[in-house]
Order: C-alpha cells, then sequence, then structure tokens
C-alpha cells in the first residue's frame, strides 16, 4: 500500500470535495453520484440501487479505500455528493459534511528483523508468515534487545468473574504472549471454568484488542496473541492480510500502547513452546484453570529490529442529518464505514486493489438507501443522522474518534443502526441478532422481522466475537443502544437451500474473499436478502422517530450502568 503524506493528502482531500461543485470531478464519480442518488422515487430499498453504489465504491478508481489513501478523497466527495443529492442536511463538524480524524499511519520496514534467542539457539520469525507485527506508536524506529517473553494465558484480569491470570508479575519492558479468546472457550464441560465467561459468546475478554490495552496497561514492551483459526474467527490469511501496518488516533488517553503489538502464528508459537521445554497445547490447557498465573518463558529472549515509516494523516467520517419535526434534538443514528484495505500483494490474477465490496461498501450503499428512503417518507418527530466511519479496519477508529467527540450529545442519542457486510445470496427466512441478551433493541428486531414474516436467529458463532468487531461497539462503549446486521454472524436460512446454503455462503466469503482482492461487486450478486434487512432498519427507525421511547440495555448488560449515567444526564439538561 502506498503511504501518503499528510500535505497530499490534505490537498488531493481539498480537491475531492470541491469537485461536488465543480466540473473536475472524475466524471465516473459525477454521473454515477447523479444518477444513484437522485433517481427512483420508491419509498423501499431498492436491490439496483445498491448495487449501483457498491459498484463505484468497489471500482479501481477507489483504490481500495484505504484511509489517507488515494481513494479517500474519491470516496468522501462521492458520499457527500450522495447525501446532498437527497436533500439532506450536513451532519459534521461546523455545518459541515466531515469530522476529522487524524491518525497516524505506520508501516514497518519489510527488511526489519524478529528474532527469538532459547539459551544457545535462534528462531527468526518471519513477517507475515510466523507473526503479523505493527506499531501503534508515533515512532521511527521499533527496536526490542533480549526482551523477556511472559506466557499470560489468556491475558484476562475479571475480578467480577474471579478470574486473574496475571497476579503480581511485573510486564514492564517484556513481551506478553496471549491465548486468544476466553479462558472457557475450549473448555470441557467438567471444568471449573466452564461457563464463566459465557462459554461459546465471547466476552470482551476474549478479543485481540483488549489483550493489548491490557498489555499497555501493564507497560509490556510487545505484545502477541498466538492465533488459532476458530479461536480467532478467521484464518491467518486476515490475520496477515496488513501485516507491518497500523493506524491509530492521532488524539488518544490512556496508557502508551506496546512498542510491537500482532498475531504469532501456532506452529511459530509450538516451536516456542519446545524450545523451552514446554507444551503449548497442555499450557493452554493449564491456562484454563483457576490457580494459573502468569510466568516468563525459560531463558527466552525477543529481539526486533525495525525502521518504521510514518505519515500524520488526516481522514474524515462523513455524516449526513435528516431533521426532526419536535424532537430535533433526539437523535437516531444510523452508520457502516467507507473504509477498505486498500492495495496489497497481487493474488494469482495480479490484482492488487483490495476493493471491501461487501465489507463495507454494501452497508455503506445501506445507509445512503436508507436516507433515500427516509428523506422521501413522512417527515419523523426526531432527528436521524447518517453516519460513514473511517478507519474502522484498523481498530474501530473512525467509531471511536466520534464517540469520544460527539456531534450531538451521546446522551440524546437513541441508538445507533449499524451495517457491516450483508449476505449476497438471496432472501431468508430469518436475520441473525449479533450480541442476544443486549438491549431491548432486538425485541424491536423481532417485532420487525414478523411483520416480514421472519424470525429472529440469535448467531451461531457467537465465540467470534462479532459484537466487539464493528462500529456500533465504540456507541455502546458510551452506554447507546445498538443493533448490529451483519451477515458472517450466522448462516441465514436461505429460502434457496435453507440453514445449510447460508452456512456456504458464509465459509466461501470468509474463507476466500474476507480482506482480500476477491472481495469485489458481482453482478451475481442476490441482494434480495439484503433489501429485508435494511428494510428491517427502516422500520425500527420508523417507530422510534415517531416516538418518546428510549431503548433500555437489559439487567445482565455491562453496558447498562453507562446509559443510566448518560439518561440523568439527559434528564439534567432538559
Amino acid at each position: 500500500m502506498k503511504l501518503v503524506t499528510q500535505l497530499f493528502f490534505s490537498l488531493t482531500l481539498i480537491v475531492g470535495i470541491s469537485a461536488c461543485s465543480d466540473s473536475t470531478e472524475p466524471k465516473s464519480v459525477q454521473d454515477s453520484a447523479n444518477e444513484t442518488a437522485s433517481q427512483k422515487p420508491s419509498n423501499s430499498i431498492d436491490s439496483q440501487h445498491l448495487s449501483d453504489i457498491v459498484k463505484v465504491l468497489a471500482s479501481e478508481e477507489f483504490e481500495g479505500r484505504a484511509p489517507g489513501g488515494p481513494g479517500e478523497a474519491k470516496t468522501v466527495a462521492y458520499l457527500i455528493k450522495q447525501f446532498q443529492s437527497l436533500g439532506l442536511e450536513p451532519g459534521g463538524t461546523d455545518g459541515g459534511w466531515t469530522q476529522s480524524v487524524p491518525l497516524v499511519h505506520t508501516q514497518l520496514d519489510s527488511s526489519g528483523s524478529l528474532n527469538i534467542k532459547v539459551a544457545n539457539t535462534d528462531q527468526t520469525w518471519r513477517q507475515g508468515s510466523d507473526v503479523a507485527i505493527s506499531t501503534a506508536r508515533a515512532v521511527d524506529k521499533a527496536s526490542i534487545k533480549d526482551a523477556p517473553l511472559v506466557f499470560v494465558g489468556y491475558g484476562v484480569n475479571a475480578p467480577e468473574r474471579n478470574w486473574d491470570d496475571f497476579a503480581d508479575i511485573d510486564l514492564t519492558g517484556k513481551v506478553a504472549v496471549f491465548l486468544v479468546n476466553d479462558p472457557d472457550f475450549s473448555a470441557a464441560p467438567n471444568e471449573a471454568v466452564a461457563g464463566r465467561f459465557g462459554n461459546k459468546r465471547m466476552t470482551y475478554y476474549g478479543r485481540w484488542t483488549y489483550k493489548y490495552e491490557e498489555a499497555a496497561r501493564r507497560g509490556a514492551l510487545a505484545a502477541l496473541v498466538i492465533h488459532e483459526d476458530k479461536a480467532a474467527g478467521y484464518g491467518w490469511n486476515v490475520a496477515s492480510s496488513s501485516a507491518g501496518e497500523q493506524f491509530t488516533l492521532a488524539e488518544t488517553n490512556g496508557p502508551l500502547p506496546p512498542l510491537l503489538q500482532g498475531w504469532l502464528h501456532y506452529d511459530a508459537a509450538t516451536a516456542l513452546f519446545n524450545a523451552v521445554g514446554l507444551d503449548l497445547d497442555e499450557q493452554r490447557k493449564l491456562a484454563r484453570s483457576d490457580d494459573f498465573s502468569a510466568f516468563e518463558l525459560p531463558e527466552a529472549r525477543l529481539s526486533a529490529d525495525f525502521t518504521v515509516s510514518m505519515d500524520n494523516i488526516n481522514s474524515q467520517n462523513v455524516l449526513a442529518r435528516l431533521p426532526g419535526t419536535t424532537q430535533q434534538d433526539e437523535t437516531l443514528m444510523v452508520s457502516a464505514h467507507w473504509d477498505a484495505y486498500g492495495q496489497g500483494e497481487p493474488d494469482e490474477l495480479g490484482r492488487t486493489v483490495r476493493p471491501g465490496a461487501n465489507d463495507d461498501a454494501l452497508g455503506t450503499a445501506g445507509v445512503i438507501e436508507l436516507a433515500r428512503v427516509l428523506k422521501a417518507g413522512p417527515p419523523m418527530a426526531r432527528s436521524v443522522v447518517f453516519a460513514v466511519w473511517t478507519a474502522e479496519e484498523s481498530g474501530l477508529l473512525g467509531s471511536a474518534a466520534y464517540a469520544s467527540n460527539p456531534i450531538y450529545p451521546l446522551y440524546y442519542t437513541v441508538a445507533n443502526f449499524t451495517l457491516d457486510i450483508l449476505q449476497t445470496a438471496g432472501p431468508a427466512r430469518d436475520v441473525i441478532l449479533v450480541g442476544e441478551g443486549q438491549s431491548d433493541l432486538e425485541d424491536d428486531l423481532a417485532r420487525a422481522a414478523a411483520l416480514q414474516s421472519r424470525v429472529v436467529t440469535p448467531e451461531n458463532l457467537p465465540e467470534n466475537g462479532l459484537f466487539f468487531r464493528a462500529d456500533h461497539f465504540s456507541l455502546a462503549r458510551q452506554g447507546v443502544p445498538v443493533l448490529l446486521i451483519m451477515g458472517i454472524a450466522g448462516g441465514a436460512d436461505l429460502i434457496d437451500g435453507g440453514r445449510a446454503a447460508g452456512d456456504q455462503w458464509i465459509a466461501d466469503y470468509t474463507g476466500n474473499c474476507y480482506h482480500q482482492t476477491c472481495d469485489a461487486w458481482s453482478d451475481d450478486w442476490d441482494l434480495r436478502g439484503a433489501v429485508e434487512d435494511i428494510e428491517l432498519f427502516h422500520s425500527i427507525i420508523r417507530d422510534l422517530g415517531d416516538s418518546n421511547r428510549w431503548p433500555q440495555w437489559k439487567e445482565s448488560s455491562e453496558f447498562r450502568k453507562i446509559r443510566m449515567e448518560t439518561e440523568n444526564m439527559r434528564m439534567r439538561s432538559q
């Protein structure tokens, strides 16, 4: 992927946005924006409309839509043009269409080295094959000399679950080596830990982001998470797809992140443990016991030496607003993310652009379509904000930036509805619920589905932790009730082929095209199911848009307490 300087990016973004109002915008983008947004006065979601938008955003011209890359200015300009054509108001900062998201973009030099020394033997770990690491620090050099490695098990500190993997070990200046997912993920029914972390349903303790955060809190110099396909929820091809590259928010609070962080291939981890006289599979089992505590791997030291290329990038969230009539301050939010993975190594067909057609150009198209049908319909009492985030693929950074500095107060934000990857295999008898048991928006979803003669099915892959892997989570962490539709959360019960066909669609997409060059637009897509899913949000938003009801988190949700605090703020502001 090309690195872009801040000056170059700023100039191209200015040119791209100004192109919305003059003839210098590339003809294909201009024509597509006009043709897509302003036609078809239908008051229902249109599959051809969705396809047309994705075809543009996932085209070669947009170069994979990487934040700060050459495709960002075109993407932002296109989205603004769409919303303008619908007659929406700018919803961004200071009356504009965007919110600035300052990022730091780093890239490790491919000629760097990473070595493990155990006693008198050496192991060299290859970037992309044995490890997939990057740096989240704004540095020009990432060097580590003979740092001890500490196996921290699952790296969980959860007093409320009577669990602490760290005890009193000091991680300062050391390398933390984690297992992925929760301590009970692989537990047998008779093990003491079974069920303590939700069984197969991943908690936030199981996410790699939590593990990096915990490593940072404890002063670790580096953090490595041992990759396992099932426990991670995706294969090594996905984990290693952006090896060496990292985006982080330029303005953050909290401890300094580890100098190096990323994935460690299971085979490389096995060889490391063997070299120190330990069996990794046995250690995985021991890490599930109450008496496990972190320990240094005997005589193991890690050294690394990488030159870091660094750019400061001013990326953009794009926001549009449909103002309400009598309750304008109360906001419903619909969102997706515009970014994808830019360009990478050539595939077997020579393709380098990773176009992100389904992930998440299709979700973005869904947001635009919802904006169109809501604008065409009767005015609502409450306002709706349509947000298309940057840098989701880099750790939900665009939505996190908004959640930490919201344009519309979060205590007046009624709910967030997120579209991220919609299934393209046709209509289904059900819709898949991500994160069962979180909020009463689930009841709204069930009622909307019933109107379509469909039912709600809880995700059948809860161990993948999808509730923590999309932009709605940034809002949930601030107490806003959320609802996510994500096609890879479980095999839908397709009209044509049933659950088996739904499972096969997920296997084909995640196994072959997720974050890869083949996540491309296709005229073979059957978008009838995606249309039905987007219409569910349409129905719920219509209902809440003329309501005084505030959706609530369920008693068992960890976000309920936060929402109660923000409700007090809302009451005081009235």
